[in-house]
């Protein structure tokens, strides 16, 4: 069977795919400080299981470039401020003001400044980038579980993304009437992250940004399912 061409955007709307916490890699100067960290490393706080594959995934059927930081959360987090003290773990939380520099520079600033650069673009050239940055979620969290398959995160003061959030909610509700669609489940969009922060720098007319939360027990059980709705639902959504 002939592969079916990709599923390009179309019209204004520029579709800029990311994903945060896309690996557990540990450089090598920084080992040192996780010799005892295998177990975090190994489970969710490592990195979002899952969330690389379908980022993946997209980027093939829309052909468009995928912005990936593989680098673990525990290192240090891609998708927090780097004022804020949750973009360390206890593994670094400790690190001099000047190493923590180093860091940043290295291993945070460069993710920020690659995406903020391909929204810049597509203001350039009078498009509005929609940003879905892919992420995944674990289904229990402090023994209560969280009641979704799948979240999506936006701030509920931007009518654009309020609007696109529940349009995309209803397309794969009709695609799959037995996934669990929430809207800012289970986190809210309007907190800390690097959509908050391109919201910052870009008005609503040049950028919509939103968190794609995807369940780690659905993506086990059906992840190819789960990819071919999401790219149905977003070609339906940038049409």
């Amino acid at each position: 069977m002939p592969a079916s061409p990709p599923e390009r955007a179309t019209g204004r709307d520029l579709l800029l795919l990311t994903c945060e916490h896309a690996g557990r890699r540990i450089p090598r100067e920084y080992a040192p400080l996780f010799r005892t960290a295998a177990g975090a490393l190994d489970s969710h706080r490592g990195c979002d299981p899952g969330a690389l594959g379908v980022a993946r995934s997209l980027a093939r059927r829309f052909a468009r470039p995928l912005h990936a930081a593989t680098v673990s959360r525990l290192l240090v987090d891609a998708n927090r401020s780097s004022t804020n003290p949750r973009v360390w773990s206890e593994y670094t939380a400790r690190l001099s003001r000047d190493e923590r520099e180093r860091v940043l520079a290295r291993y945070w600033r460069p993710h920020r400044l690659a995406v903020e650069s391909a929204v810049r673009h597509g203001a350039r050239r009078g498009r509005r980038v929609v940003h879905v940055a892919v992420h995944s979620f674990t289904p229990v969290l402090g023994g209560r579980p969280r009641r979704a398959d799948l979240g999506l995160l936006y701030d509920p003061r931007r009518a654009g993304e309020r609007a696109l959030c529940a349009r995309w909610k209803a397309f794969l509700e009709e695609l799959d009437p037995t996934l669990r669609v929430r809207r800012n489940h289970p986190y809210r969009g309007a907190t800390d992250g690097l959509a908050t922060w391109l919201r910052g720098r870009f008005p609503p007319r040049a950028y919509l940004g939103v968190e794609l939360e995807l369940s780690h027990s659905l993506l086990a059980a059906r992840r190819r399912h789960v990819e071919r709705l999401l790219a149905q639902s977003l070609r339906a959504l940038l049409r």
